[in-house]
């Protein structure tokens, strides 16, 4: 059975989380590795939005500090930062997800993975990237 789409972009996150965490293996390292993990499900989605965003990742980068107001991005997180790369990547590359779909799912990604008020700050953050990015 395909993996829905929520699930893909969940696993994409987890990966994306692993990569900024151990930043001392490549995207390839953290994939292979996750096949070993017993419910670890592949995905042409997650696939996707885990090599598309570590390729596109100074890019993405730059887009996310600009929004940072009044926060470093060493403030930021693991959890949320791969939230916000993912998101970020979704509004840029994925043409099929509206914006606001990726601000949606990565508010319920915070909720789920981060703290009591995290999804508040994923939700601005990922707003000002996209009135940045000229999609509002």
């Amino acid at each position: 059975m395909a993996m829905s789409r929520k699930l893909s972009r969940e696993t994409a996150f987890l990966l994306l989380f692993e990569y900024f965490f151990k930043q001392d293996e490549s995207a390839v390292e953290i994939y292979e590795h996750a096949g070993e993990y017993p419910d670890f499900e592949e995905s042409e989605y997650t696939k996707r939005a885990f090599f598309g965003t570590c390729e596109n990742i100074k890019e993405i980068g730059e887009i996310i500090d600009k929004c940072l107001v009044g926060w470093s991005s060493q403030r930021v997180s693991c959890a949320s930062r791969a939230i916000l790369y993912l998101a970020v990547y979704e509004m840029l590359y994925v043409e099929d997800v509206p914006y606001k779909v990726a601000i949606n799912e990565a508010v319920e990604l915070s909720k789920k993975f981060e703290g009591e008020n995290s999804y508040s700050f994923v939700n601005g953050v990922l707003n000002a990237c996209a009135s940045s990015l000229s999609l509002k």
